[in-house]
């Protein structure tokens, strides 16, 4: 089939979809009790860090992911960099990561001052491949007094941070085995995999911490915030004291006890984000639905769409499409953008930024060639009830 014809059957059936002749990559649904929270905000006077509905996103996003501690932040990157400080991660050290990710995840390991190591990613979870990260450490790395050496840069490795791309949990229990074996922190990068499971557990459950981002474009949103969970009581106690500029509890004195951060989420946003939580699992249906419409539509055009992998249940944050070449997808993603319907590519590899090409990598080759041909596609909930 002609591909023009082809973009036109695309384009016809989002937009059918969503009944919509404008139809953007992801934006939020407000059907709940958004305005009667933030409203009790504003009445109560409480609208900046300290409030019930901070306490109350706690409370939640522990229960939702099964985890035994919750820290509201200000945003996904905040609790990632909080992470990697309880971590012990320190300048001068290396952090494993991926090169098919979002910029904030390698942002955060350097705002501690270590650098990012990236290794590739599976092609069927897009995330970071166990077998990269194995062979990495196997012909790199020498483990002395319980720690992982870089013999090559002789730089300690204190923590891996995989990313669950697209909401597509990777093989973190693999992961965890190898990190543990190494003697490396494992901190999971799960800002776009709220809802996500991996084997029957949460994402972000498989490692010392995991972190969650609320942006403006994720399946719930506090307009702008983050949580970090963690079973580890000291890991939790310390990043909620460093996430509030470690100031000392006392009724009236201020004393402060480390160089720390104002990183926490404000009671506005976590209103906010109490009201989307609410209606998670219908998000989580509906898009699950969607997906399943997605991948019966591509699969008759001969276009692969990517289903969630083995023993992962997805939230399906972003849908996409896997195309023959580049050429293919930028063809695709100027059509679909001329008729209003917003499609983006994956992200620039990270290791190819102008900050990163210098750290250390291997070949990233299935990185290399997923960033080349993934378009992601409208994968906003459709529901219209409000």
């Amino acid at each position: 089939m002609e591909r023009c014809k082809i973009y036109e059957k695309i384009i016809k059936f989002i937009k059918d979809e969503y009944k919509a002749q404008s139809v953007a990559l992801h934006e939020p649904k407000f059907i709940g009790n958004e305005m009667r929270y933030l409203k009790q905000c504003i009445d109560s006077g409480f609208v900046s860090s300290v409030g019930q509905f901070v306490t109350d996103i706690e409370r939640d996003m522990a229960r939702i992911t099964g985890a035994k501690y919750a820290v509201a932040m200000s945003s996904g990157t905040a609790a990632l960099h909080i992470a990697l400080i309880c971590a012990g991660v320190r300048a001068g050290e290396e952090v494993i990561t991926q090169p098919l990710s979002f910029v904030a995840t390698a942002n955060a390991i350097s705002y501690t001052g270590a650098s990012a190591v990236f290794v590739d990613v599976d092609m069927d979870t897009m995330g970071m491949s166990p077998s990269s990260l194995s062979k990495f450490l196997d012909e790199n790395c020498i483990k002395k007094d319980g720690k992982c050496y870089n013999k090559n840069s002789d730089k300690f490795i204190s923590a891996c941070v995989p990313m669950h791309t697209f909401g597509m949990v990777c093989k973190i229990d693999e992961i965890a085995q190898i990190c543990n074996m190494w003697g490396i922190n494992l901190i999971e990068d799960a800002a776009e995999s709220l809802g996500s499971k991996y084997k029957g557990t949460h994402s972000g459950r498989f490692g010392l911490a995991g972190v969650f981002s609320f942006n403006g474009n994720k399946i719930a949103t506090s307009g702008g915030g983050g949580v970090l969970i963690s079973d580890d009581e000291n890991m939790a106690k310390m990043a909620k004291h460093l996430s509030t500029t470690a100031k000392v509890p006392h009724p009236y004195e201020y004393n402060h006890d480390y160089i720390a951060y104002n990183y926490r989420m404000p009671n506005l946003n976590a209103g906010l984000l109490k009201a989307q939580l609410e209606n998670l699992d219908l998000y989580l249906k509906d898009k699950r639905e969607l997906a399943q419409k997605y991948a019966k539509f591509f699969d008759s055009l001969g276009i692969k769409f990517i289903n969630e992998p083995k023993d992962c249940l997805s939230n399906y944050w972003l849908m996409g499409i896997i195309l023959d070449d580049k050429n293919s997808r930028d063809e695709l993603l100027k059509y679909a953008n001329e008729k209003s319907v917003m499609m983006r590519p994956a992200w620039r590899l990270i290791s190819e930024l102008d900050m990163y090409k210098n750290c250390i990598k291997d070949e990233n080759k299935n990185a290399k060639y997923l960033a080349d041909r993934i378009v992601n596609i409208p994968s906003g909930v459709r529901l219209n009830l409000a």
